[in-house]
């Protein structure tokens, strides 16, 4: 079966107006995220597989590893 990324269901993705930034809320942390990281936490709500995710971006490299990175540490299911 292949991964479709989504956030897990603690997880949540908001606009911080004062920073100008997007914030990936989780457990007991707030991680500011890079525009990049956030265009590519934006494409996983569960419809999407990694290859088609990578896709989207051209196929750069490091979207695969920051997602394993991201589904290591629980906030991707």
């Amino acid at each position: 079966m292949t991964w479709r990324p989504a956030l897990s269901p603690y997880a949540r993705v908001r606009d911080c107006p004062v920073r100008k930034r997007t914030l990936l809320i989780v457990p007991e942390r707030i991680v500011v995220l890079s525009a990049e990281a956030a265009a590519v936490v934006a494409l996983c709500d569960g419809s999407r597989t990694v290859p088609e995710i990578t896709a989207a971006f051209g196929g750069a490299d490091g979207i695969t590893e920051f997602l394993d990175d991201v589904k290591e540490r629980g906030w991707l299911r």
